[in-house]
């Protein structure tokens, strides 16, 4: 008999076609239900997605496939998450499936991934895009049907967003979850993947994934591909493809022509065995040879092009994956030691700012000193009545960090210390590296230094000075509460 299971299936989606097939059979399949089926409309916009009963979408507003599988993750409370594309055919007992193989995995295992069968055509070769396709069933760590630790994934603070695609993504919180000292256990279900026909110039469009591998190198090192099993690549051969059609082009400018005659040989040298390499293993009709000879020229610039462009990428700061906020002069207008639900005034824009944040599957949280508790000018309860009214008003934050204690307490949450910070990353399940905190004062600023995170001051007429300056030195200053989510990178 199946054990039982505490798990969420997750399933970011683009609005394919195959999406509504693939619920019907979860819906329908044998073996324990989900607690929830969550899928996640990763459109930047449209209709509301139609799905059956008993299944609830969100929406992460088309910023990519790991953003909505944080959204995801983030919005289940069960002990298992299992991600599933949506073009995927999942068996008609794959819960069932996925039940025995997640039975008595030990606790250092972190994830299972099921097993993927490409099928092709049996009546021709198949094509350069049907091949690609093919290449998931040998693929490590692929989210097309991967289920994950809840726990596992809040340590290692999810998917890394930058990832804009559905390419490394998986492989970068693979290796992650992995260097934690977590296992990955290859599971027993077997998931189909169709491999679908793709345009003329798919392959082509494909070598912005070059951008991908750049912050891959940055995040892992030199030996990433080894690490990942992704091959030795061809991005080697492509520059010396490029570099010599470059000189080809522009020697002859300079009255070289013999180096120009030579490297256009080697030019076209490199394109045929690229072409032929591509060619032999495929249909051979006449469009695919066509496509094959025409994208085996154009691809080579093209992948330099992505690589040094995610080269350049990867260096630039990491956008937040959370934002902190401080409650007064920052969400609401300050009321030295407010005790009274009906002064709650919000900040102008700020409600709408919050809940753009929310909506885009950004995490929010606050991070407040309350020293009116330990002053005795307002009761706990008042604080907590406070607070609420704070929460009605701009909707649910996904962390409240309260200091109640004084200046003279010693405590290690009241900032300008980092105790809250830290712990509203915690909940979170980020790390603070990830996190921006937006406050009023230099101890808004300082808390988010001392725990590692960023910080944008936006100062008041009550601000000191001081405070400014040293925050133009060691963080960012901005003028209102929508610059400030500019400067952090996460403005909608």
């Amino acid at each position: 008999m199946t054990a039982s299971l505490d798990y969420t299936v997750v399933i970011p989606t683009t609005g394919r076609e195959t999406l509504r097939p693939l619920l019907d059979t979860l819906l329908g399949g044998s073996g324990p239900r989900p607690a929830e089926i969550l899928v996640v409309d990763d459109r930047p916009g449209g209709a509301e997605l139609a799905v059956p009963a008993g299944v609830r979408v969100l929406r992460s507003g088309g910023r990519g496939p790991a953003a909505a599988r944080n959204l995801g993750w983030r919005t289940a409370k069960s002990e298992w998450i299992a991600f599933v594309d949506d073009d995927v055919v999942l068996a008609a007992d794959w819960p069932r499936q996925l039940a025995d193989d997640l039975a008595g995995l030990p606790s250092d295992v972190a994830a299972s991934q099921g097993r993927i069968t490409v099928p092709l055509p049996a009546d021709r070769r198949p094509a350069d895009d049907e091949r690609s396709t093919a290449g998931l069933e040998r693929a490590r760590w692929i989210t097309a049907d991967m289920a994950y630790r809840r726990a596992a994934l809040a340590e290692a603070g999810g998917f890394d967003e930058r990832f804009p695609r559905a390419f490394r993504e998986d492989s970068d919180l693979a290796l992650r979850v992995a260097e934690a000292g977590h296992r990955i256990d290859q599971g027993e279900r077997l998931t189909t993947h169709p491999a679908r026909r793709a345009g003329f110039f798919h392959s082509l469009k494909a070598q912005r994934g070059n951008a991908d591998n750049a912050l891959m190198r940055a995040k892992h090192g030199v030996l990433w591909r080894q690490r990942t099993g992704a091959g030795p690549g061809r991005l080697g051969l492509h520059a010396l493809s490029t570099v010599a059609g470059l000189a080809a082009l522009t020697l002859p400018l300079l009255n070289q022509r013999g180096k120009a005659l030579l490297a256009a040989g080697v030019w076209a040298g490199l394109t045929a065995e690229f072409a032929g390499r591509r060619i032999l293993p495929g249909p051979r009709t006449p469009r695919e040879v066509a496509r094959m000879v025409v994208t085996s020229a154009l691809i080579p610039p093209a992948a330099c092009y992505h690589r040094l462009r995610g080269e350049v990428a990867a260096r630039r700061p990491r956008p937040p994956v959370a934002v902190l906020f401080d409650r007064d002069d920052t969400l609401i207008v300050d009321v030295p030691y407010l005790n009274d639900p009906d002064g709650v005034r919000p900040v102008p824009g700020a409600v709408e700012l919050v809940r753009g944040l929310r909506e885009r599957g950004i995490p929010v949280g606050v991070v407040s000193n309350q020293s009116g508790v330990a002053k005795g000018l307002i009761s706990p309860e008042q604080l907590d009545a406070v607070n609420a009214r704070v929460q009605e008003l701009f909707g649910p934050f996904g962390t409240w960090q309260v200091c109640v204690h004084d200046d003279g307490d010693g405590c290690a949450c009241r900032k300008p210390a980092p105790g809250m910070v830290l712990r509203a990353a915690g909940e979170l399940g980020v790390d603070p590296a990830s996190c921006v905190v937006i406050g009023d004062t230099g101890a808004d600023v300082d808390a988010a230094l001392a725990a590692g995170a960023r910080a944008v001051l936006v100062p008041t007429a009550r601000t000191l000075e001081p405070e400014i300056a040293r925050a133009r030195q060691h963080a960012a200053v901005a003028g209102d509460l929508a610059e400030a989510l500019r400067v952090a990178g996460v403005a909608g």
